[in-house]
């Protein structure tokens, strides 16, 4: 009987325990009796720049100087890109001692900006379409370690595209292919979403570069999901990347050059319109150029022209009359047959 009571007090206690511990378990906070003695921060963990631009990203480490064994260690830092496989990374600069390296198209543009002994911030120079993105800094001492992830984002314009095929036409690979052709890269979802925000509306589901397939929708009507949904980014989900086939989202930024309409005495055909621009010491301007052009530097212009893709397109930043009356947009005549003499060109010359 005695020893069954002591069980019964037991079972008890320990119930009361567990109860205890349930309650209060959200509130608990783990603290190591050694902490880390390593501390990696990151001062912002956003930074805006363009294309061409320079940019910091911001990393500073701490140390325990009081722990055993603090200092006898060299520092490594390593610096990568995350993707939107987040199982993978892109190696972009690693620092240990006198000892430095740099990867891919980052070599001869990353450097560690060294305001501190402690600073371990990155410095990208000549900042290309390709860097945008989210980077991690790894700072090593020996077993410790610890990062910080900065997200670097570019001033741009996301743009609706397809080919003289026609909508729908290209897989995953093609529209990488299709962005890059018109000076652009495939957009992200965060891209095409600051876009929806800043009034993109537009119809036709298009690649993203995680893969998925999305389109944006600022009016909603009957043809585009619905007349009685709310506004939004609408997502098709991720589809087969050789066999599914949509349009796709570019995104494009500053530019190092010139954007212009070439005042030439007579109308052109397309091979025309490519010989008046090289003429001219300058190259037939691509899709993403007419945009960069148009949304940063508001440029406009009632006429329309030829475009390296073949189509003819004109910008109006000042809705007028006769030159788009009700939004401010890169007007899109279509893909006209290249033997025609009806149209301008607009060139773009490269500044040295």
């Amino acid at each position: 009987m005695k020893s069954l009571l002591f069980l019964v007090l037991i079972s008890i206690c320990w119930a009361e325990h567990i109860g205890n511990y349930t309650l209060e378990h959200d509130r608990i906070i783990h603290i190591q009796e050694n902490g880390p003695r390593l501390l990696v921060e990151a001062e912002q963990t956003k930074v805006f720049s363009h294309r061409g631009g320079n940019i910091t990203l911001p990393c500073k480490f701490y140390r325990d100087h009081t722990s055993a064994g603090s200092g006898t260690h060299k520092i490594r830092v390593k610096w990568t890109k995350l993707t939107s496989d987040y199982l993978k990374e892109v190696d972009v600069f690693v620092a240990m001692g006198l000892h430095q390296k740099s990867y891919g198209n980052y070599q001869g543009r990353v450097f560690l900006k060294k305001g501190s002994e402690n600073d371990a911030s990155l410095v990208i120079t000549d900042i290309t379409l390709e860097d945008y993105g989210r980077y991690k800094c790894e700072v090593i001492e020996g077993l410790e370690d610890d990062i910080a992830v900065v997200s670097l984002d570019l001033q741009g314009v996301v743009f609706p595209y397809f080919p003289r095929l026609g909508r729908y036409n290209l897989n995953f690979h093609e529209a990488q292919q299709a962005c890059l052709d018109q000076d652009s890269v495939i957009a992200s979802f965060d891209q095409l979403y600051e876009a929806w925000r800043s009034g993109l509306d537009w119809c036709n589901a298009g690649w993203l570069n995680d893969g998925s397939v999305q389109y944006p929708i600022t009016k909603p009507r009957e043809p585009c999901g619905g007349k009685n949904t709310v506004p939004g980014v609408r997502n098709y989900g991720f589809w087969d990347k050789d066999k599914s086939r949509y349009d796709v989202f570019c995104f494009t930024s500053n530019f190092n050059g010139r954007f212009y309409y070439l005042i030439h005495p007579t109308k052109l055909t397309y091979d025309e319109a490519v010989q008046a621009c090289l003429k001219d010491g300058s190259q037939i301007a691509k899709v993403g150029q007419i945009f960069a052009a148009w949304k940063l530097l508001g440029y406009d212009r009632c006429d329309a022209g030829w475009l390296a893709d073949g189509s003819v397109r004109y910008p109006i930043s000042r809705p007028r009359r006769r030159c788009s009356p009700d939004e401010a947009a890169v007007r899109f005549v279509g893909f006209p047959d290249k033997k025609h003499k009806l149209y301008g060109v607009y060139c773009f010359r490269v500044y040295n």
